[in-house]
């Protein structure tokens, strides 16, 4: 009996995880916060910069921003300049003060459990809603694809997809429930250690044997 081609990919799948997962036992968001609005903010301040970035601006912008109505009272100016280093700060900026104007509106100040809800909020796509929903609430609801796990997840085979949420849709398919967040984790600390984008390190991969791409780039 021939096996269906996506369970040749689920169990492919299933050994790239168990030996992610012992390479890297401690994979988890990089990202610091202590509450799940910080949590959203960082997550949102994340694009296109790195975590180290955030985690800098974000250690003096969380003892001057401690609420929803914080972020909204303030001038937006004032934010941006509180944001600059992070990139695309004007566009940032506007999308935080929205986000927190709605939260005051129609969520109690509080940021919202479920995707549905996450996903009213201005600045808010499917990786940053899965996000939260996972490292603030324990809730599993998607897979989130940042560029590292979009990287990956091509190279590997594992979808010929370029569009996040289809991306996301491939891996979900493939991957059980369980794992669909830890499998964002240790493709993004892979795919920072080793997997780069420019120059990746095939030569010391775990995945050579179960990666199509291994050694291509040298």
């Amino acid at each position: 009996m021939k096996i269906p081609k996506v369970d040749v990919h689920k169990q492919r799948l299933l050994r790239i995880i168990e030996l992610l997962e012992k390479n890297y036992p401690n994979a988890k968001t990089a990202l610091k916060y202590t509450n799940s609005l910080e949590l959203l903010v960082a997550t949102m301040l994340s694009a296109q910069t790195t975590d180290v970035r955030v985690n800098i601006v974000t250690q003096s912008l969380f003892k001057k921003y401690r609420n929803v109505r914080d972020y909204v009272d303030i001038p937006v100016k004032q934010l941006e300049q509180d944001i600059h280093s992070t990139g695309f700060y004007r566009n940032k900026a506007r999308n935080i003060r929205a986000c927190c104007q709605l939260l005051l509106a129609k969520f109690n100040g509080e940021v919202p459990q479920t995707m549905e809800e996450l996903l009213e909020l201005p600045g808010v796509a499917r990786k940053t809603a899965n996000i939260v929903l996972y490292n603030a609430y324990g809730i599993t609801a998607g897979i989130a694809v940042d560029t590292h796990v979009m990287r990956l997840s091509q190279r590997l085979g594992l979808t010929r997809e370029k569009n996040q949420n289809r991306i996301e849709k491939d891996l979900m398919v493939l991957t059980p429930k369980e794992k669909w967040m830890q499998l964002t984790d240790l493709l993004i600390f892979h795919g920072r250690q080793v997997c780069i984008a420019r120059k990746p390190r095939c030569g010391i991969c775990i995945l050579n044997d179960l990666c199509p791409c291994a050694f291509c780039f040298e």
